[in-house]
């Protein structure tokens, strides 16, 4: 069984697979105070939840946003489970060539996403994901990373404008009963989920557009992030929802990797 955890800002995800199938799954939100022995708790707790405690890890695979996460999940699983790990990060085969100016800034989610949506719909792609920030990230046909764009999450977003603005208050994230709102939190909701929805689209579109004369083909645009689910029903252009694209992203980074792995531990072995 391999585990995967992505450390983003605001939240962390978890999965398990056996072989190509995602078995369980968990979302947690982000703390990077957190030390390794806590996370290896959250973890294995998570793991006696859903059941299975007793399946064996025979792998792990990182990434992480945050710098520090990053040291404290090699750390647990190098303590708690000593099995192989691959830490998405420069250096590690991934099987993407990454056109981006300096590939050093891509962060390694959006590399995780951007083979994940290649391996399981085919390019050209773009995945949106909506985290912290909504980022949008393209790949060529050919499986090539090729850039993207960035933009203020929604929830960020919401923070902003409630803290420039005394008189609106925290509202709950759920579609309004029009684009018309008849209330402030109407309003408001309808300011941030169309709003957010429009933005997509319009991006979008412009993206495919520049990719018409050296992509042929149609253009998928899937949606992942924890708040994908909130816009994906309300968009013109997002074609599929896969809430976990990242950790399939993960899994596929580890089995190309493995070799790496294996050759290394059985190295420490010998010594």
């Amino acid at each position: 069984m391999l585990l995967v955890l992505d450390a983003g800002n605001t939240q962390t995800l978890i999965g398990l697979f056996d072989g190509d199938t995602l078995v369980a799954n968990w979302r947690i939100a982000t703390n990077a105070e957190r030390t390794a022995d806590e996370h290896a708790l959250i973890v294995t707790q998570l793991l006696q939840l859903n059941g299975c405690f007793g399946r064996t890890v025979t792998g792990m695979a990182i990434s992480s946003t945050v710098p520090s996460l990053k040291a404290t999940l090699r750390a647990m699983a190098a303590r708690w489970w000593g099995v192989p790990v691959v830490v998405l990060e420069p250096g590690v085969r991934t099987g993407m060539a990454i056109l981006a100016d300096n590939p050093r800034e891509v962060g390694a989610d959006r590399i995780a996403n951007a083979l994940s949506v290649h391996h399981l719909y085919g390019g050209p792609a773009i995945v949106v994901d909506f985290g912290t920030s909504t980022n949008f990230d393209v790949v060529s046909a050919k499986g090539d990373y090729l850039g993207g764009a960035i933009a203020p999450g929604i929830e960020i977003s919401m923070e902003a404008l409630q803290h420039r603005a005394a008189a609106l208050q925290d509202v709950e994230l759920v579609e309004p009963r029009a684009a018309i709102g008849k209330t402030t939190v109407e309003c408001m909701q309808s300011g941030i989920l169309y709003g957010t929805a429009g933005q997509v689209d319009a991006l979008c579109r412009r993206i495919q557009a520049e990719l018409a004369s050296t992509e042929p083909g149609t253009c998928t645009v899937v949606a992942t992030g924890g708040l994908s689910g909130l816009i994906t029903p309300i968009s013109e252009t997002i074609q599929h929802h896969a809430p976990w694209l990242t950790l399939h992203g993960l899994r596929l980074v580890f089995e190309r990797n493995s070799d790496v792995v294996n050759r290394g531990l059985e190295d420490r072995e010998q010594q």
